[in-house]
């Protein structure tokens, strides 16, 4: 019923750990993880993501700024969601703060704004302040901090009260 894993030997884990960075990036926490579970000592480990990043296979900063960017475009998600990610991935913190840093909020407030717009639409709130809270907190479980949250629901009221005037 359960397969007996298989030793892998340090070349072999080369082999198919530049094969499989060939196809997508994956971070060294990731290639740490696998090398762990392919049970290869320790010395080995480092010498085998040594030379994988050395190649040029690994590059945590690269994965980092693709992550962050396919996060944010295609998930919709906020700068804490996104480094909680990276860091379940092996990537240090100095990492991705530099390259979360270099993105700017606008980014953000673009993903935000139409989740919001879809979730106050769905929204079944009895008045404006439990509908605030209810954004607010949805916007807080997508990882975005309340300084972008705040622009987008204030941005949203003023569209809102200019949609009434006309």
């Amino acid at each position: 019923m359960f397969r007996k894993q298989k030793t892998v030997s340090e070349q072999e884990a080369l082999q198919k750990l530049a094969a499989l960075c060939a196809r997508a990036e994956h971070s060294s926490g990731e290639m740490i993880d696998r090398m762990r579970r392919w049970q290869l000592p320790d010395d080995a480990r480092q010498r085998v993501l040594d030379r994988l990043i050395d190649g040029k296979y690994v590059d945590d900063e690269r994965y980092s700024r693709m992550f962050a960017r396919d996060k944010i475009a295609f998930d919709r998600w906020g700068r804490r969601k996104i480094e909680m990610a990276l860091y379940k991935k092996g990537v240090t913190r100095n990492v991705y703060a530099t390259v979360l840093d270099e993105i700017p909020d606008s980014d953000y407030v673009a993903a935000l704004r139409p989740l919001l717009a879809a979730k106050r639409k769905a929204s079944t709130a009895g008045n404006d302040y439990e509908a605030g809270a209810k954004l607010i907190k949805f916007a807080l479980s997508r990882g975005f901090g309340m300084e972008i949250i705040r622009q987008c629901i204030s941005s949203a009221d003023e569209y809102d009260i200019s949609d009434d005037d006309s």
